[in-house]
């Protein structure tokens, strides 16, 4: 069977594109799309990528969402501290997990991002 690669793309509505996507590059370095086929898009490392179906009625991202994001960062300590000067309120998990360490903030949307520092086998060589 073949099968896809990765993502290519996330893409999703917004109230303001242009504010959001500014919010992300300067708060998690996810440049903001090419307007032109000379500029680079922004390279994710390789590592773990879950694709993960929640049931409809899940408590673990505002009921009004339908998806909530998952970025995995080298060091959760230095990002956490990093969003927090910017004043970002982010909520860093106290329990150390097989997998990983997590971290949880909402951008200007209130999308739900997660924070993953991944261990173990999932941290592959971030």
């Amino acid at each position: 069977m073949e099968k896809v690669l990765g993502f290519g793309g996330l893409f999703f509505r917004a109230r303001d594109p242009k504010a959001l996507a500014e919010w992300y590059e300067k708060h998690l370095g996810v440049t903001k799309t090419p307007t032109d086929y000379g500029t680079t898009p922004w390279f994710q490392n390789a590592g773990p990528t879950v694709f993960g179906p929640f049931k409809q009625d899940t408590k673990y991202f505002p009921a009004e969402k339908t998806a909530m994001w998952n970025f995995r960062v080298k060091d959760l300590d230095l990002m956490v501290k990093q969003l927090r000067d910017a004043g970002i309120t982010v909520d860093v998990d106290k329990e150390q997990y097989p997998n990983g360490r997590f971290a949880r903030l909402y951008d200007p949307e209130n999308n739900a991002i997660e924070l993953w520092q991944p261990n173990g086998p999932y941290a592959g060589d971030r």
